[in-house]
């Protein structure tokens, strides 16, 4: 649990590779394991090294960045995105990146951006001993992370990432949903039910044709008119509750 967290890095420049290098051999936690020039090299260097993260271009000869992320299995290493180009920022949320950075960089971004993938890369690590275990002890092991941990919305700034805990409640609003958080709102070109399928269902719950609510945000249930209920978030908005969604809302409170 304690050796380096190994990682390969993959760009078409090679000043590129060797400044990520220079500023990765920094760091007594990590090493190199290699570095690639383009996407179908990544491939293969993956096949030998298996690293735990890549620093990775996007715009690469042959495979792009996120051609190699799906290309690289079911259970891809931790990606950290480093690119000069800002317009797929989304994408890379989207595809469950640790981190988009945004060239050219300083030495704090860098540092948070690597902190992030070490942290990433040590939670793989841990989920990997517990399904070990479980598996020697001869339970069930526990299912793979699958759970939208973020979210990037778009906001008068560019791009906003929030933690899915902090969101309130989700509305359909047509092609898109918007998204409650506090006091602010943000429309995300979405449908409802693909987001649902990505969120984790014991912490938010489908309460109505066209809301999703954060368990955690809700306050009380109220009875209303004609046996219906109202749900009562602590921000005090007010929704209905359908009666298709009730009985599985009881269960998570």
């Amino acid at each position: 649990m304690n050796d380096p967290i190994r990682i390969l890095v993959v760009d078409d420049e090679a000043p590129a590779r060797a400044a990520l290098r220079r500023m990765l051999s920094d760091d007594p936690e990590v090493e190199v394991v290699g570095c690639c020039a383009d996407g179908k090299s990544a491939l293969a260097a993956l096949k030998i090294s298996a690293p735990e993260v890549l620093f990775l271009d996007v715009r690469m000869p042959g495979l792009d960045g996120f051609e190699v992320m799906r290309a690289a299995g079911s259970r891809p290493p931790r990606v950290v995105f480093v690119t000069a180009h800002a317009g797929h920022a989304l994408e890379a949320f989207d595809a469950e990146a640790v981190d988009y950075v945004l060239k050219p960089f300083d030495d704090d971004r860098f540092a948070r951006a690597l902190s992030r993938a070490k942290a990433a890369a040590r939670a793989d690590r841990t989920m990997a001993l517990a399904a070990r275990l479980s598996a020697e002890a001869g339970g069930r092991a526990p299912a793979e992370p699958g759970h939208l941990e973020r979210l990037v919305v778009p906001d008068r700034e560019g791009m906003r990432v929030v933690p899915v805990a902090e969101i309130d409640w989700i509305e359909a609003q047509d092609y898109y949903v918007e998204v409650h958080i506090g006091t602010r709102s943000y429309l995300l070109r979405r449908s409802l039910k693909v987001l649902e399928e990505r969120l984790d269902p014991r912490r938010f719950a489908r309460v109505h044709r066209s809301a999703i609510v954060n368990v955690a945000r809700i306050q009380s249930i109220r009875p209303a008119s004609h046996g219906e209920r109202h749900l009562l978030l602590r921000d005090g908005t007010q929704l209905k509750l359908s009666r298709m969604y009730r009985d599985r809302l009881t269960e998570l409170l």
